[in-house]
């Protein structure tokens, strides 16, 4: 899984302008959305993703807190603010502090308290960057603020990210020389365990863990005043959802010569939907979209029990390959794939007008 979080766009005069005559589309959507529910725009704040994994609550947030080394009371306000708002009315999700996980990045602008510019500078060229890390905004404050506490960080074995001249690597050089800092991070929050007995605790394997395997800043970037950094994880779950809610089988031999069978089953508990689909796809698919054939399940089913389906797909449009396939069956009420079969080959003309000839010669 790859999450990406970006912050700020371009503020320059001529990028003002644009903005004033013409407003991108992107702002235009999310307006439309927002706007009936008293949201304004700003250049701050923090946007979230919550998703189920396998039965698992694990939400994503990309922050922009607010800048200046005096602004820090500010910033932990943000911080506290944006994770009161995560409340998801109507949709049965719990509070986002009850989420198996919590992963947190992006610019929280914290800063380097005390120390002057000459030391800053003098401890990243000497790679001292031990020395930085007890005047760390972000550091000190998790010693004392109980839920920023509970959030964990990998060590900052890398320059602070903040602040350079564009297209270089040189920390700023205009008047203001702005102190250099780690003002780009990555943490994370797995889900406060009940304090069981400690006995029964060790004999339990861990259900649900995260260990964060790198955490790098990328100096070879140099469009922006920030370096960026990335962190990789290793998230090990035993699914709390041993079934899949749609299992999908091709039944028989696949052929590009006629409509081909597929059988699925549905789990008691799933809503169909005469909108749901069925897509044909080449292993290694990438969009949704990327299906060679699909069918409506509502319109071509030709056999429904209590719990077994089955519908015909024609594949006799696609070209032959010796790629393998996969089924993927698509939910309209919860706009998401919920099954996906095992690859399999689809058998080509070719191959088939031999063996039926091979076995006219047996008769």
């Amino acid at each position: 899984m790859y999450v990406i979080g970006l912050q700020e766009k371009n503020c320059g005069i001529i990028s003002l302008l644009n903005d004033t005559a013409f407003e991108d589309t992107w702002s235009s959507f999310f307006m439309d959305v927002l706007s009936p529910l008293s949201f304004i725009k700003g250049n701050k704040g923090g946007v979230h993703i919550c998703m189920k994994l396998y039965g698992y609550y694990v939400s994503i947030i990309n922050c922009h807190l607010p800048p200046h080394m005096t602004n820090n009371d500010q910033r932990l306000e943000h911080f506290d603010r944006i994770l009161e708002m995560q409340n998801f009315k109507g949709l049965d999700i719990p509070n986002i502090l009850d989420h198996d996980l919590i992963l947190w990045f992006g610019d929280m602008n914290f800063r380097i308290e005390d120390f002057g510019l000459h030391f800053v500078r003098e401890a990243i060229k000497n790679q001292c960057y031990s020395d930085l890390w007890e005047k760390d905004q972000l550091s000190m404050a998790k010693k004392c603020d109980p839920l920023l506490r509970e959030f964990q960080e990998g060590p900052l074995l890398f320059p602070p990210t903040y602040k350079f001249d564009k297209n270089s690597n040189n920390y700023d050089t205009s008047e203001k020389k702005r102190k250099p800092a780690w003002t780009d991070r990555i943490l994370w929050r797995l889900k406060r365990k009940p304090k069981d007995d400690p006995h029964i605790s060790r004999l339990l394997a861990p259900h649900f863990s995260l260990s964060q395997k790198s955490y790098i800043s990328h100096m070879m970037y140099s469009i922006s005043d920030h370096k960026p950094v990335t962190g990789t994880f290793d998230l090990e779950l035993k699914p709390l959802v041993s079934v899949p809610l749609i299992t999908l089988t091709p039944e028989g031999l696949w052929t590009l010569e006629n409509d081909m069978l597929i059988s699925y089953t549905l789990t008691s508990d799933f809503l169909s939907s005469p909108w749901d689909w069925i897509g044909l796809y080449k292993v290694g698919l990438r969009d949704i979209n990327d299906y060679v054939s699909y069918i409506w399940v509502g319109d071509n089913q030709v056999f429904c029990s209590d719990r077994l389906n089955q519908v015909y797909i024609n594949i006799s449009d696609i070209t032959e390959t010796e790629e393998q396939f996969l089924l993927c069956y698509y939910s309209n009420i919860l706009r998401s794939v919920v099954g996906i079969s095992k690859p399999f080959q689809i058998q080509p003309r070719a191959f088939m007008v031999a063996d039926t000839f091979k076995d006219q010669l047996q008769n």
